[in-house]
């Protein structure tokens, strides 16, 4: 019957034949591709869809290449059951089915086309109107998806504004820039009101300086600059400080410490300076007014903040070597990266230790020394309790204890210092932890910012061999308690997503906790905890527990590969133990939320959190594979990616990116966003993907293309009074202002390269213009690296 319908067709022409032919080629590689990918999938216990499909593919191809017009009735008979899959499969959620139904309908519409000039097509009554009607619907729902994948991607849509707060005051808010998250309490909030809705589509670069000192090779300069007054203070990734006009942008000093990069193993950071100003001294007394930097070889220097000259009175001649009781360090294995925070009178100062290199790593110590005079004052070292002394001569710190990497808070009414630490190293194997390790692991500690004796410990996660350490400061914020009053709050956001309200106080839980049974079918030698705390009295910032069908490509093919991938990772939802085998770590060791922090409107009681959203996947090594890997790799120097030793376990470790062939998170979009939580009810006023893969794409292609896919974000955002949120750390190159109540994208400008940073708003006292700061170095995952510190503002008033 066959040959009767081909021989009384008629003649097919060139184009149309080739035409089929080149759309029967690619179904034909897709449907071999399902096929071989189907047969995987099924063994692994994963979709049935798949295998099916492709056997339609192949069909569908054999009568392309025939240029058989019945290569439309089979090809759009799978096209209604991959819809229909499809839908029942995820629902009306644009990007699962954009990645689902995109390529094929494109597909369809070029099979529509041809389908006329195909033999046996006039056979079929009305089959010109009926394939370029088919054609024309394809075509408008291909643009209009094309059309819709530049809209932001709504997780919660607003549904309401947060009002006023009765009891804000602007006079409360200080002037002056003086730490990490703007004050020593870290909400982030600018009271500043010159630049709003209506006029900051008006802001333009009013200067931009440049410090001569560019990214790469691990640098990275994640500086929110200081201000006092017209002068701006920021720093590099090689701990360089200058000093800037900040209506003018004109250096007025510069000092570089002399870090040598062989000496920090290439982790280099400067995210914040302290300031002080010593009581006693004349207004015009050399090192009345300084600045506090720590490097990345170890030392904390005092500047005067007028000259940038060290203060010869402040430690060894204006240096406290900070290797002093840390015992054998190895160059690079301990770094502060965040910064000093001025409590009192007294600097803190914790420190970064590298990930996963032994179980014999530099002590997470966290100590205090006098402002003044640089003088010892306190440690806090969790494997001598109640002994704030350094060591005797030829001891050191305990070693391996929990470090506290990211900034700290501090209350002067409380006179506490709130200490955010990992857990103990290395991070992926906790069999050999000590009790006191295990007790304050990954938890927020509260000390006594004069003695440094500790008086409340709140642990965010036990027994954590997650790698989800505390990467950013608690911020200490007076909540609404729903009476009219308001209760002394501590946020504390962790990369596992769960954002922990206690009272600053007692380290009591003001929103619920909930203990909750996590697996614990870990390796031989480890014991972990049987249940994790869960903030159930507040919203997640992280991905459901993901399924098969969470995974995402760009095209059905690539979600096909994911979908494999998963299948066969080992994965058991939230706490995934660490395995023999790869495992799937989600959410991953970079985490939701990360050292930005998060930060507070206090006119509205609105907290702004941003995250990022990507999988991981890592392997516990056996010592003998460990050494193995380390040789195939040509892994040369230490680093906390790739092939890990973990030395002095018995394990050694191996971490890796979840991504499809061609380099595209195997998680459903968004890969990062922007939420807004009303701290008066802790819901969700609104939550939307943020930032574009215009400087990304597939196989490492820059796209160009502005598609709202989210992406990570690693600093902070800085809400202002007049309801604007400015946010420049996007992986994309742009700084944004964001409506604090509704989420909207109000205005973004283009920057040379990526911001990983947290912008600096001030109002100059000098010319009375408000400004937004932001240091320009680049983003981690991005390619392009600069040196840019530039400042945006309203015109110039005429």
């Amino acid at each position: 019957m066959s040959e009767t319908f081909r021989t009384s067709a008629a003649p097919v022409g060139a184009g149309p034949r080739i035409c089929a032919s080149l759309v029967g080629v690619v179904s034909a590689i897709v449907g071999g591709y399902f096929i071989y990918g189907g047969i995987q999938l099924l063994s692994l216990g994963g979709s049935l869809y798949y295998l099916p499909a492709g056997a339609a593919l192949l069909a569908t191809a054999i009568l392309l290449l025939r240029a058989d017009a019945r290569a439309g009735y089979v090809y759009f008979a799978f096209f209604l059951v991959t819809i229909a899959w499809a839908l029942w499969e995820v629902g009306f959620h644009f990007w699962p089915l954009a990645a689902r139904l995109g390529m094929f309908a494109v597909l369809g519409l070029l099979i529509a086309l041809c389908m006329p000039k195909l033999s046996g097509a006039e056979r079929i009554g009305h089959v010109r109107p009926i394939s370029y009607g088919t054609a024309g619907v394809l075509a408008v729902g291909v643009l209009l998806a094309f059309i819709s994948a530049f809209g932001p991607i709504w997780l919660v849509k607003p549904s309401y504004e947060a009002e006023v707060a009765a009891d804000y005051d602007p006079a409360n808010e200080p002037a002056n820039w003086v730490g990490f998250g703007r004050t020593t309490t870290g909400e982030q909030f600018a009271p500043d009101t010159q630049i709003t809705h209506d006029n900051v589509s008006q802001l333009e670069v009013a200067w931009t300086f440049h410090t001569g000192d560019p990214g790469g090779n691990g640098r990275e300069n994640q500086n929110t600059p200081l201000q006092i007054g017209n002068t701006l203070y920021p720093c590099t990734a090689t701990n360089q400080v200058f000093a800037v006009r900040g209506d003018t942008g004109e250096q007025l000093w510069h000092f570089d410490p002399g870090v040598n990069p062989g000496d920090t193993a290439g982790w280099m950071r400067c995210r914040s300076l302290a300031y002080y100003e010593v009581p006693g001294l004349a207004d015009n007394a050399p090192g009345k007014r300084r600045l506090y930097v720590t490097t990345g070889d170890m030392r904390l220097i005092a500047l005067d903040a007028a000259t940038g000259s060290p203060v010869p009175s402040f430690g060894d001649n204006g240096t406290v070597f900070l290797a002093t009781g840390m015992g054998a360090v190895i160059p690079g294995f301990y770094n502060p990266t965040s910064g000093p925070l001025l409590a009192g009178e007294n600097l803190i100062i914790g420190g970064w230790v590298m990930d996963n290199q032994s179980a014999d790593e530099p002590s997470g110590v966290v100590r205090a020394f006098n402002a003044v005079t640089g003088e010892f004052a306190w440690a806090w070292d969790v494997g001598r309790p109640g002994q704030p002394n350094p060591p005797a001569e030829g001891e050191s710190y305990t070693r391996s204890t929990p470090n506290m990497w990211a900034t700290p808070t501090y209350d002067p009414e409380l006179n506490m210092v709130y200490l955010p630490t990992g857990g103990g190293t290395p991070d992926l194997f906790g069999g050999q932890r000590s009790e006191a390790t295990e007790r304050v692991g990954t938890s927020v500690v509260a000390v006594d910012a004069t003695t440094g004796e500790e008086r409340w410990a709140f642990q965010l996660v036990h027994h954590d061999v997650w790698d989800f350490d505390l990467p950013s400061k608690p911020v200490l914020y007076d909540m609404p308690d729903g009476q009219g009053g308001r209760t002394p709050a501590l946020i504390q956001a962790g990369k596992n997503g769960e954002i922990f309200i206690l009272d600053r106080r007692t380290g009591e839980p003001i929103t619920a906790v909930e203990e909750r049974p996590v697996p614990t079918e870990g390796v031989p030698g480890e014991r972990l905890s049987p249940t994790q705390p869960y903030s159930v009295g507040m919203p997640s910032m992280r991905d459901a527990v993901l399924t098969e069908a969470t995974m995402w490509g760009i095209t059905p093919i690539d979600q096909l590969y994911c979908r494999i991938q998963f299948k066969s990772l080992y994965y058991v939802g939230d706490y995934t133990p660490p395995q023999l085998q790869w495992y799937l770590q989600n959410p991953s060791w970079y985490g939701t939320t990360n050292w930005g922090g998060q930060a507070i409107d206090k006119r509205h009681d609105v907290m702004i959190v941003n995250d990022m959203r990507v999988a991981m996947k890592g392997r516990l090594l056996s010592r003998e594979d460990e050494i193995r890997r380390t040789k195939e790799s040509g892994k040369g120097s230490h680093s906390t990616g790739g092939v890990v030793p973990m030395s002095e376990t018995p394990y050694g470790a191996e971490r890796g990116m979840v991504q499809s062939f061609l380099g595209v998170p195997r998680t459903t979009p968004p890969f990062g966003t922007m939420a807004a939580i009303d701290m008066k009810t802790q819901k969700m006023l609104w939550h939307r993907s943020l930032g574009t893969p215009e400087q990304f794409g597939p196989l490492g292609i820059k796209t160009h293309m502005p598609i709202e896919l989210g992406m990570p974000t690693l600093g902070g955002a800085v809400p202002t009074a007049s309801g604007l949120v400015f946010f420049s750390a996007t992986s994309d190159y742009y700084l944004r202002a964001i409506d604090v109540l509704t989420g909207e994208e109000v205005w973004k400008s283009p920057l040379p390269v990526g911001a990983g940073s947290t912008p600096l708003v001030f109002t100059s006292p000098e010319d009375g213009r408000q400004y937004v700061v932001v240091t320009v170095h680049g983003s981690r995952a991005a390619p392009d690296c600069g040196d840019y510190i530039i400042a945006f503002a309203l015109p110039k008033k005429q």
